[in-house]
Order: structure tokens, then sequence, then C-alpha cells
């Protein structure tokens, strides 16, 4: 995208409210259904019954994260809408799990929360919490403020800085998502619809709140090519998940830029789910990890251990450069070594002894100093 497109873009998208016109659509659609707004998604029926049947009725997604939740995990549902994701991981995780899911569109909450009962008398417990927020703000609990506004005299120019002071504070004393606090985050066709300028603190939020060693999977629409200036300012093409859709490869991009590795599209649509002005629109599912590496660690050699790439490529690099080449082994430091030792690399290297026999015993592979 050149700059001229860019400005264009910018002019495209200032004279249409994203926020209002995505709220204005789903506040309908909460009420009733909206065809339009949903690809064709195959759900494990085994978890259906326990859900209402206006929450199935009133679902708009485009994949299913919840298949790549586990038992005991903390779960993160970005834009929950009407609570389908939501309860649908709850039956996943289990009692010993916790599901949590954040949405600012109250007719969507109020759908959730006077469904959650029923889910919970139907599956046995009740692991699941719906918070008022915005998934680009995921510090800001807007229930609390809300409660501090209807207490608060606004009258003055004063009196906003004054509330502008208490919000600041309420991100800090008491986030509604605490950092490293989520095993998975999980998202079903929402992140297209939030507004261009605040996407880099939406993936910020989404790398904060996921514990070192956890994951983000998240369903999307995206597109074959960058969605033109002509359509970004059409109300019905971006709150119906078209022109807010990223170009494919610059949706992976984003998870990187805010810090995630290890990417892998899980699953990507082949038949697109809408062609408009020659742009192919499809649903794809991605998963990210946060990975943390010691950085002084990674670059320390003094112990290293030796990873064999299994293949089938000829040769592959990892996020930070490293080249691994089929059936040959590599000496890398022993953070690196311990980071390729879990998902998802576990299952593409061995971990063999290390370059000298008196190689501490306690190495990347464990007592025996081999896999």
């Amino acid at each position: 995208m050149n700059r001229h497109q860019g400005v264009t873009m910018l002019t495209a998208l200032n004279s249409l409210n994203v926020s209002s016109t995505v709220r204005d659509r789903y506040s309908g659609a909460a009420l009733e259904r909206e065809s339009q707004l949903c690809c064709p998604v195959n759900y494990d029926s085994r978890f259906l019954s326990a859900i209402p049947q206006e929450v199935l009725e009133r679902d708009y997604g485009c994949g299913d994260p919840s298949k790549y939740v586990a038992p005991g995990d903390v779960v993160l549902d970005l834009g929950s809408g009407g609570g389908k994701i939501c309860f649908i991981a709850a039956q996943v995780v289990g009692p010993t799990g916790r599901v949590i899911g954040v949405d600012c569109n109250d007719e969507m909450l109020a759908l959730a929360r006077r469904s959650q009962s029923f889910v919970a008398n139907a599956i046995g417990f009740d692991n699941i919490q719906f918070c008022k927020g915005r998934i680009q703000d995921l510090k800001l609990d807007l229930d609390h403020l809300d409660n501090l506004l209807k207490e608060a005299a606004v009258a003055s120019s004063s009196d906003w800085l004054r509330i502008t002071e208490i919000v600041d504070q309420l991100r800090q004393t008491s986030p509604l998502i605490a950092n490293d606090s989520v095993d998975v985050v999980v998202s079903n066709c929402v992140l297209n619809l939030v507004n261009p300028d605040d996407r880099r603190n939406l993936f910020q939020e989404l790398f904060r709140v996921v514990k070192p060693g956890g994951r983000a999977v998240i369903s999307d629409i995206v597109a074959s090519h960058d969605v033109p200036a002509s359509m970004q300012g059409n109300a019905d093409l971006w709150s119906g998940c078209i022109s807010g859709a990223w170009r494919e490869n610059r949706f992976l991009a984003a998870f990187e830029e805010a810090g995630f590795g290890g990417l892998e599209i899980l699953e990507r649509s082949t038949t697109p789910w809408q062609i408009v002005e020659g742009i192919q629109f499809r649903s794809m599912t991605v998963r990210a990890h946060k990975i943390l590496i010691n950085d002084s660690g990674s670059q320390d050699h003094s112990n290293p251990a030796e990873i064999v790439y299994r293949g089938p490529w000829k040769s592959v690099q990892d996020d930070l450069g490293n080249t691994f080449v089929r059936g040959e082994y590599s000496s890398v430091s022993k953070s690196i070594a311990d980071v390729l030792q879990r998902p998802p690399y576990a299952s593409e290297v061995i971990c063999v002894s290390g370059q000298s026999p008196d190689l501490n015993d306690q190495g990347c592979c464990g007592p025996a100093g081999c896999c």
C-alpha cells in the first residue's frame, strides 16, 4: 500500500464511525438473527445441547477456536457476543478451568448473561464470567466504569478531566484482565471489526494477557488482496466483516509484530466465503505462541545443546533466524533448546546429547542426556 492509498483509506474511514457502525448492527443482530453475518461452521454437536437455542441462532462466527482449548485452561474470548464459544469452551476446560468472555455490546452481553445459568444447570458447574470491555483495551473494566459514572456529575471540562484520571487509575489498579493471566485467547470473526487505528493496541493487549508459554487461537476473515479505499467507507461491508479484513500475510505479521512466535495456520477455507470486487474473502484460523526467550541466555553457548531437525523440509528457519538443516546437528544455547522442546516445535526436532561427553546430565533432554 503506497502513501496515497493510505491517505485515501484514512479519508474513507474518517467519514465512517467504525465503532458505532459495528455496535448498531450487532445490537440488532442480538435481537434478531442476521444470516449475512456468519459463515457456515461445523461445531462439535456434543457441546451444543447445553446451549440455549437463541444463542445458537445468534452466533456470528467464521471458525471454531474452541477446538484448540484444553482441560484446565483459563480461556479468554475476545468479542464473545452471545456466548456460544464461551459455552463450548466451558465444557472443554471443565470445572478446573475458567472462561472469560469480553464484549462491549450491551445487547450481546445481555443475551450471554441470561443464558449462563441455563448452561451451568445443563453441564453441572459454572466456570464462566462475562465482562464488559473493549478488546483493544483489556485493562479497562467498563462495568466498573459504568458504576462510577452513575455517581459522577460531568458538567464541565474539569469534570471530564477528572473522569479521565479515574479511568487511567482503573487501568493501573484494577485491570479487567491482568498481565500473564490467560492460557489461551480465542476470538471468532471479531478482530476485523476493530478500527485500524486501534489494531496495534489490540495485538499488544492480546500479547500482554497471555501467560508465557500460552497461545492465541484466532478465527477471522482474511482477504486475498488489500481492501481498496472504495470499500473502506461502506458501513455494510465493514460491519459485515468484509472491509476490515486483513490481507492474509499481514494478518500473520500482526501477531509477529506484537511478539508472538511459532505461528501456525490451523485452518484455511479453500472456497471463498465471498468475492467482492475481485477480492476473495475467506475464513482462516491461526495459532500463535507467546514464547519468551532470555536474550542473554540465547547468546550463551557455554553449555550448548544439539538439535536435529526431523524434516520433511530440507531446512527451516525459526523466529530468531536460526537455520536447521534436516538430519544435521545444530548447536544452540540451552535457552533456545528449552524453547524447541515445547509446543509448537517439540514434534519437529530431536534434542541429542551435547558436544562434550561431560555435558551436564540435566541438559535440555533431561537426566538421560538424549530424547
